[in-house]
C-alpha cells in the first residue's frame, strides 16, 4: 500500500477492525519511511453489474452514486447514514444474487423508492420528482394523490 504522504510502498499495520457493514475491513497504517498514518478499507471484490441508463448509456455500479441520491431526498429528514448504507449494501447483495451482468437503471430506481415510502413520505416524493422527472404540476399532483389514496386506504 502506497504512503498517501510520500508514496513509499513500505508500510505496517497498527489496528485492525471489521468495517460497520461487516463486509470490509478498516485497517489503520503506519510508513515505515515517514512515519505517517493512514487508513484503508479492505473488502472482497465482488461481481458488480453495469447499469443500463433510460438512453441506453451503460456505466459500472456505483455505490456512492446511490447514497448520494438517496441523502439527498433525505436531507433535513429523520432517515440516517446508517440506515441508507444498510440499504444499499442490502440491494448490491440483490443485484449479484441476480448475477445479470446488466441491470436497468430502472430497477434500482423502483428499489429506492419502495424503500424511501417506507421510511418517509417527503424523501420519497423528492426523490420521485427527480427519478421520474415530472415535467410540471399536474404530474406531481397525480403522484401526491396517489400516495393520499394509499394512505386513505391503509387506515380503512
Amino acid at each position: 500500500m502506497k504512503c498517501p504522504f510520500c508514496s513509499a510502498s513500505d508500510s505496517r499495520v497498527i489496528d485492525s477492525r471489521l468495517g460497520r457493514d461487516g463486509r470490509s475491513i478498516r485497517r489503520r497504517r503506519e510508513c515505515i519511511s515517514c512515519g505517517g498514518r493512514f487508513t484503508t478499507y479492505e473488502r472482497v471484490e465482488e461481481f458488480q453489474p453495469m447499469v443500463v441508463k433510460k438512453d441506453g448509456r451503460r456505466e459500472p455500479f456505483d455505490r456512492r452514486k446511490v447514497i448520494d441520491g438517496i441523502m439527498k431526498a433525505c436531507e433535513k429528514r429523520p432517515v440516517s447514514v446508517d440506515q441508507v448504507e444498510a440499504f444499499v449494501t442490502e440491494l448490491e447483495g440483490e443485484m449479484q444474487e441476480r448475477g445479470e451482468r446488466e441491470v436497468p437503471s430502472s430497477l434500482i430506481g423502483e428499489r429506492v423508492m419502495e424503500r424511501l415510502k417506507e421510511w418517509d413520505d417527503v424523501a420519497y416524493v423528492r426523490f420521485a420528482s427527480v427519478y421520474r422527472q415530472f415535467k410540471d404540476l399536474n404530474e406531481f399532483m397525480e403522484q401526491l394523490l396517489e400516495m393520499l389514496h394509499e394512505e386513505k386506504c391503509k387506515k380503512s
